[in-house]
């Protein structure tokens, strides 16, 4: 198989559906009877497992030599063991836990639940055990309610007696489905330990709230400087967290300044942080002194839902160093600095946290103004075939994947699969949709966080990512596709495995979809009141920050290499490859214009007859009925549509890597790609780096020059910078507009027209007369240093 293979998406026939553990298909007919499987699993392959409840236990003897029973529970299924935490001192112990053995892995025909007394230095007593007949386990498939727990009394080695204790179990054969699977103790995941247990399992997490928080600083009264021989020149510093933002130096010296300055911050609910206003006059080129501080709660500032004004608020400065200790001095002072502040909560603004290119959600911040969703996203997330080793563990590689969805608000995790290079979690996850120009993105990682690794546990390695525009898909329709998970690394690109999915998007409302279409993409407040590019750069780097601390103080925490990699924190660095892939993109635009344009030479030149006779003919006939000029265009784009239908795509799009220009990049140029900010490279090689730059945006500047050449060239028709040109060109109007006021319009169209499409015997190879006019004009080159 070729490498452009290996790239290539590929379409899977997985056997989707809820089915009896015997064969029978859900929704086909049996106990079920629709046209659509209705369930809420129709999207993934179905799971089976064995599933163990153990509850509580009452009456546990004593042991003779302590007087005291520290009692646990053991689950054996052949090779596999799961156990309960211990109590101390406990014999009546209440446990609540759940143990899933996957059924494909399971080798024995009995369960056996072992009660024992943990014991520091002796072997662990036996209290007695529970034996279940693994063809006698009930089936249990939801709707249905939970299996109800029974007693159980326990019994010796053999079987032979009952001994003194009871157990409350409850067993029973389910699927994925089942709502003990999440929390549940898996045996696929037997060798995970401590902490790692809690990384293993599938969790939903929810984005922070963001806030847009804008202050005005307008000005201040009553600022006293240090320095009492002269007045000071200030300025206000506000601080959020770690977002930390300045007025402009106030350009006069005076008691009261004016500013009337907006100041931007992304503030994310619950408010932690507070709002710290410092004020603060130039000492010296190199240092500021500090004149008053003031800390406000976010909670005070009024919540916006429109572009009306909010109404200002004076607040008082504290004073701020040696005075400030002095209690009775202040208590002296009459005045003190005050701020005026127009401060709110921008409610009516989308907080981006992820780039506008691959954004998942438009929605504004304040949930009064959401519209009703118009779809509903649903994503198997099915298995990945072919994972590489990530890391080493007992001197062999190997793999511990997760997958991660990112859709709006809502983040998935499925569990961890440990130890497997083709891990299947079949796992189904649902999002509401508000608009259908959006993205859903989905990343593979291999969890470090297991505990018993070689080396401490470090960051969690990138596997892949996918990307699924929801405008690219046909309404309910399940896609069932193998994505390539492809990585680009120092060494080059990489495909570290297949990841199976399978998804459907249903339209709820039809005429809403349409509707949007004709609406902008964001929140309107976007464009009553924009922001600027450097501004929206910085909000959006600190609304990923927020959002990374957030989700990684979860548990389990979703940490934040995979939160930054599913965001792109490092989508604007600097990068060759990704500047020629732009490049090319932008010519592969233009190759419809210049098809066109060669065409219409070919014409011109009489290379086909027949083609140059019929484009004379289509000029008579819109010459003569001009009318049909705009119906014609709109029928030709109406045809060339239906035409298009037929080669539609069949697949959504996916990773290309050579739209990526990832194939054919250069080592040098990756290396650079992945280098720090700032650089930790050697000295020669960012010289060489630099020295390539330069030469890459001299290329870029004298195109750009050439650009503002002809643009001064057409300014300098009119301008009598040169007064021959002018003098010739505003003679030729006036001839111009005489012969056309006379003249009627079909003719001078249709004489232009036999002009531009004339025989090649009547053309000169030398460059026609407005060509030679037009390159003589003065520009403005010739006046730069």
């Amino acid at each position: 198989m070729s490498s452009q293979d290996e790239y290539k998406l590929k379409e899977t026939k997985p056997q989707l559906g809820e089915r009896w553990p015997h064969g029978g298909v859900r929704g086909g007919g049996g106990w079920i009877s629709s046209e659509r499987i209705t369930s809420t699993y129709d999207l993934v392959e179905q799971m089976y497992y064995l599933y163990v409840r153990v509850v509580k236990a009452r009456y546990l003897p004593t042991n003779q030599m302590t007087g005291s029973c520290d009692p646990y529970v053991e689950v054996k299924l052949g090779n596999y063991k799961g156990k309960t935490q211990h109590f101390e001192k406990r014999t009546n112990p209440e446990w609540h836990q759940v143990f899933a053995f996957s059924k494909e892995k399971i080798q024995s025909s009995i369960l056996e639940v072992y009660v024992r007394d943990r014991e520091i230095v002796a072997r662990d007593d036996y209290l007695g055990r529970v034996v279940f007949d693994m063809n006698e386990v009930p089936t249990r498939v939801p709707p249905d309610s939970p299996l109800a727990p029974q007693w159980y009394r326990l019994e010796n080695l053999r079987g032979e007696a009952k001994l003194k204790g009871e157990v409350m179990l409850a067993v029973w054969m389910g699927t994925q489905a089942d709502e003990a699977f999440p929390e549940a103790w898996h045996s696929d995941a037997a060798t995970v330990y401590g902490e790692g247990v809690f990384s293993v399992r599938s969790k939903v997490y929810v984005s922070p709230k963001l806030w847009y928080l804008r202050v005005n600083v307008i000005e201040a009264q009553d600022v006293e400087s240090q320095d009492k021989s002269q007045l000071p020149q200030v300025c206000v510093k506000a601080q959020v967290g770690n977002q930390i933002l300045k007025t402009k130096l106030c350009p006069t010296r005076t008691t009261n300044p004016f500013w009337n300055e907006d100041l931007i911050f992304v503030a994310a609910e619950p408010f932690e942080e507070q709002l710290s206003l410092t004020i603060e006059s130039k000492a010296s080129p190199s240092t500021d002194d500090i004149l008053g501080r003031l800390n406000l709660p976010l909670s005070i500032f009024e919540r916006r839902l429109d572009h009306r004004p909010v109404h200002s608020r004076w607040f008082n400065f504290e004073k701020f160093g040696f005075g400030a200790l002095e209690g009775d001095r202040r208590k002296e002072l009459k005045f003190s600095t005050r701020v005026h502040l127009r401060a709110c909560l921008e409610g009516a603004y989308h907080v981006l946290d992820e780039s506008t290119m691959y954004i998942s959600d438009q929605r504004p911040t304040a949930r009064q103004l959401w519209k009703q969703p118009i779809g509903i996203l649903e994503v198997g997330i099915l298995s990945a075939q072919g994972l590489l080793p990530m890391k080493t563990k007992d001197g062999r590689g190997t793999t511990d994947a997760y997958c991660v969805a990112k859709y709006g608000q809502k983040w998935v995790r499925t569990r961890t699969i440990v130890n497997s290079s083709n891990p299947k979690w079949n796992e189904q996850y649902t999002w509401e949709v508000y608009d259908p120009c959006t993205v859903i993105t989905l990343g593979v990682f291999d969890n470090c966080h297991l505990g018993g690794n070689e080396k401490p546990a470090g960051k969690d390695s990138r596997i892949g990512k996918v990307r699924i525009r929801l405008s690219t898909l046909e309404t309910d329709r399940i896609y069932t596709h193998s994505y390539p998970l492809l990585v680009l690394q120092p060494s080059g690109l990489k495909k570290m495995g297949e990841l199976q999915l399978a998804f459907r998007f249903t339209c709820l409302s039809l005429a809403n979809m349409i509707y949007l279409y004709t609406h902008p993409l964001l929140p309107k407040m976007h464009y009553l009141h924009p922001f600027t590019v450097n501004q929206l750069d910085s909000l959006r780097y600190q609304a990923m920050n927020i959002v990374a601390v957030r989700l990684g103080r979860a548990e389990p925490p979703l940490r934040k290499e995979v939160v930054e990699y599913m965001l792109d924190v490092d989508s604007h660095m600097w990068s060759m490859r990704r500047s020629k892939a732009n490049f090319f993109r932008i010519v592969s635009l233009f190759s419809g214009m210049i098809s066109m344009s060669k065409w219409l030479g070919e014409v011109c030149q009489w290379k086909n007859p027949v083609t140059s006779i019929l484009v004379h003919v289509l000029l008579f006939i819109l010459i003569c009925f001009p009318e049909l000029i705009l119906p014609t265009i709109f029928l030709y784009m109406f045809l060339i549509g239906i035409w298009n239908f037929r080669f539609r795509p069949r697949y959504p799009p996916h990773m290309d890597t050579k739209l990526s220009w990832a194939e054919a990049v250069h080592a040098d140029e990756l290396d650079e790609e992945f280098d720090t900010f700032p650089t930790s490279k050697a000295q020669d090689v960012v010289r060489m780096r630099y020295d390539r730059l330069r030469s890459v945006a001299g290329r870029i500047q004298t195109v750009v020059g050439d650009m503002a050449t002809q643009g001064e060239r057409f300014h300098a028709v009119l301008s009598w910078r040169d007064p021959r040109a002018t003098s010739l060109f505003i003679v030729f109007c006036l001839l111009a507009a005489v012969t056309l006021y006379i003249t009627p319009f079909k003719v001078v169209i249709l004489v232009a027209g036999m002009f531009l499409l004339r025989h090649p015997r009547f053309r000169s190879k030398q460059p026609s007369v407005p060509s030679n006019f037009f390159r003589r004009l003065p520009a403005r080159a010739d006046s730069m240093l």
